[in-house]
């Protein structure tokens, strides 16, 4: 009987081995689907954060371009391929967000025991679709700004345009007024040519042919002697006379010039390279200014306008013979008489 009772336990069914794996399986599959989860949740927060990062990059660009619109026109090129970026950012966010969406079917397919977790990630799916609305309307903003930003640069283009054209009017009008200056500057020389003609014809009527006093070019030079003692800055009787007849000349000439025509009678002093040994004047620059200014005072004092005389100093460095000869010493040492203009 006990040997029947062994029997019938060897040929009986044992359920527990079968029972152990089919728990295991289900255990496994558990664990996988919670490892795919959290591996498509951190997938998901890594997205949202780059997400995140791009907008807020995406904004500061966005201040830099207002800032320097107004100098850089190219800057918008850098916003277009910004903004071409972002939407390839937001086609692959879908395109994941897709991909992430069939991955959760799957999930909810395999069993009701990852509903929970399911229901989680479908969460986290409205957050990721809120957060491609809001960046969507952010990328619908930033077209607004583009479109204004454009307008404002067609604005200052034509505002350009506009002043690029009132400068070429203006140069023109600058040129028309420069050749209008130049026929009135050389009309006015030209005037001024004749009244030095006419004044050099009456100088040489007054003071007649004398060897002291000669024409050089448009000057009248005087030698020195006609006027100064050696050394000395003081005008000789003789010399005075001279001028006398120089201010009448000055006086009549002052009437027949038409007052818009700005002339001066320039009175320079010269001396020889000979270095001066007075206590008065301490080098030959002093003595030639010195020299002028008498002439000058003078000539004020018999009723020319002081207006139209100029007295200037030379000293020894304007030589109109360079030899070291007493008689080129005598030619150097001069005053001379120039109708010029102011």
């Amino acid at each position: 009987m006990a040997l029947a009772r062994g029997r019938r336990s060897d040929s009986g069914f044992n359920y527990w081995p079968g029972f152990v794996d089919a728990l295991s399986t289900l255990v496994l599959a558990i664990v996988f689907l919670l490892s795919v989860f959290l591996v498509v949740q951190f997938f998901l927060s890594q997205e949202v954060t780059g997400k995140d990062k791009a907008l807020e990059r995406l904004n500061a660009q966005i201040a830099q371009l207002t800032d320097l619109l107004s100098l850089e026109k190219l800057s918008k090129l850098n916003i277009e391929d910004q903004l071409g970026q972002m939407r390839a950012g937001l086609a692959s966010a879908e395109a994941e967000r897709d991909r992430v969406k069939g991955l959760y079917d799957g999930l909810a397919a395999t069993g009701n025991d990852a509903a929970g977790r399911a229901s989680e990630l479908g969460k986290a799916l409205d957050s990721e679709k809120q957060l491609t609305s809001r960046a969507l309307a952010q990328v619908e903003v930033l077209n607004q700004q583009i479109s204004a930003l454009r307008r404002q640069l067609a604005a200052l283009e034509q505002a350009l345009d506009a002043s690029e054209k009132k400068d070429k009017e203006a140069q023109s009008r600058i040129a028309d007024l420069g050749s209008r200056l130049n026929v009135a500057l050389a009309q006015r020389v030209q005037e001024l040519s004749r009244y030095r003609s006419e004044f050099f014809g009456r100088l040489r009527t007054i003071l007649g042919n004398r060897p002291d006093i000669r024409v050089v070019g448009d000057r009248f030079v005087f030698q020195s002697e006609v006027f100064f003692d050696t050394g000395q800055a003081q005008l000789l009787p003789e010399g005075r006379a001279e001028l006398d007849q120089l201010a009448t000349a000055l006086t009549d000439l002052d009437k027949q010039i038409p007052s818009e025509i700005p002339w001066v009678l320039r009175v320079d002093g010269h001396t020889d390279v000979r270095p001066i040994a007075s206590p008065e004047f301490k080098s030959n620059w002093e003595l030639s200014a010195a020299r002028a200014i008498s002439v000058v005072q003078y000539l004020i004092s018999k009723g020319v306008s002081p207006q139209r005389l100029v007295a200037a100093g030379f000293g020894e460095f304007q030589p109109l013979d360079p030899a070291k000869t007493d008689e080129a010493y005598a030619r150097n040492r001069r005053i001379e008489l120039k109708l010029t203009e102011r």
